[in-house]
Parts: structure tokens; sequence; C-alpha cells
């Protein structure tokens, strides 16, 4: 399991050091990105406790970035995609199935959708054109809502036959890289995980079965995960003179 602590050390640990190097520039306080983008969409719980690449799934991604400072990147978006697991792709160390996953043979499929806000944090000035630097790297965290309708089922315990929807929280942390491919136009890639606060994406969430046998963690929450890749147009605020500081220099003259 991620430790959100941790995530939160790592970031802020990486932002002091990112500093250390980084030259802000006023130009990217007058830019803002609108961009869409395509990946996929991972979910990590009871029947996928680790996180397994088999189970991307497609999503989609639409978002708005307003550059505040030359580092500082203030985001909104949203983003839709399905969610799947089987107990049945759950393998141990000898590569059969495990005793658990085998006892509980479920599996979910469903969809996601989420909207959510936060910071990015650029090592690089990648709008500045004067540069010769048109990339950076970047991590990022926020906080999202989502909605989750997922249906589960299990010959082997009917128990775990449910279709419900679920409305939560989660917090976003990843990171990730721009680059300007022109004065307008960007290409990205990011990875990121999300932190939930409800153990029912599944519906599997500590239940016993009919021996008695726990069929889930109670102490573990669920996770899901984004990576994919983007392409977004930059627009430009070109700012006017302080008309009250023109009238003082030309009073000074």
């Amino acid at each position: 399991m991620i430790n959100l602590t941790s995530h939160t050390a790592l970031l802020i640990g990486a932002m002091s050091v990112g500093s250390v190097f980084f030259v802000r520039s006023a130009a990217a306080q007058n830019t803002s990105e609108l961009g869409v983008g395509i990946g996929g969409l991972v979910y990590k719980g009871e029947l996928s406790p680790n996180y397994q690449f088999r189970n991307n799934r497609p999503a989609l991604t639409a978002f708005y970035r307003k550059d505040i400072s030359a580092p500082i990147t203030l985001r909104a978006g949203l983003m839709g995609g399905m969610l799947r697991a089987d107990d049945r792709n759950v393998t141990g160390s000898s590569g059969n199935v495990t005793p658990q996953a085998a006892y509980r043979d479920a599996n979910m499929k469903g969809s996601l959708l989420e909207a959510a806000g936060g910071m990015e944090y650029n090592f690089y000035d990648y709008h500045n054109r004067r540069d010769k630097i048109h990339f950076t790297p970047y991590v990022f965290i926020g906080v999202a809502g989502f909605y989750a309708n997922t249906t589960t089922a299990s010959t082997a315990q009917p128990l775990l036959n449910q279709k419900a929807a679920v409305f939560s929280v989660a917090v976003p942390v990843g990171l990730g890289f721009k680059y300007a491919v022109s004065e307008h136009w960007n290409l990205g890639l990011e990875a990121g995980a999300r932190k939930t606060f409800t153990d029912n994406l599944d519906h599997v969430d500590g239940q016993s079965g009919g021996q008695n046998d726990l069929l889930g963690n109670p102490h573990d929450q669920d996770w899901y995960f984004y990576n994919g890749l983007s392409i977004s147009y930059t627009f430009y605020k070109i700012r006017c003179p302080d008309k009250s500081q023109e009238k003082g220099k030309k009073a000074d003259k």
C-alpha cells in the first residue's frame, strides 16, 4: 500500500530541490492551457491487491491549466473511464491463484467519472520561448470527487453479487512530463495515483462468507490510477502597461 504521508513528503522534497535549479520567469504568469488526453484507468483493491497493468481500461480526460507563476500551475480537469478486476488474475509467488482469491472467485467491472482540481510544480519554464529548454518534468497534488458505478459477481460467494454506485473523494498525486512542440502546442505524459476514502469500489469491504471466512480487508481502502498522453493548446495574455506608472514617468520627464 502506498502511504499518503510519504507521497506528500516526496512532493515537498522534490519542490525544494527543483527550486534551486529553476529560474523564474514573469512570462509564465500570462499563460494558460486547454487540453485533452487519452490513457488507462486501473483499479487497486481487494480484487487486485497490487497494481496490475492488465487491468488498464480506456479513459479520457479534459483539463484546463493556469500558470500563476513560473513554477506553479493550477489545474482543473474531468476524467472518465472503465474499471475492471478479476480474482483469477491474482497470483502468488508460485504463479497460482492465491487461496483467498480462489475462494472468493469474484470479478468486478464498471465505470468511473472524476472531477478534480490541484496544483502542479514545474521544474523548468517550458513556456518561455527565449530559453532553449522547452520541456519540464512536474509533480502534482490535488483533491477530487468521483462517481463510480460498478458490478461485482461471484459464483462461489453469492453475497458478493452486487451492483451499486459510489460517490466519494480522493487525493490525486503523481508526476508527469510536458514538452512544448511549438509556441502554442504541447504534448504531455502523466502517471498518477488516487487515494480514495472508500472500500466499496469493488463492494468487498471485509464481509464474511458462509464459513465466516474473511472475504476482504476491512482496514484497507481502494485506489485507482490514471496514466496517459495529452495534447494541449497554450493561450498567451499580453500585459498592458500600468497607466499610473506611465503618467508618473512622463511627469518625471
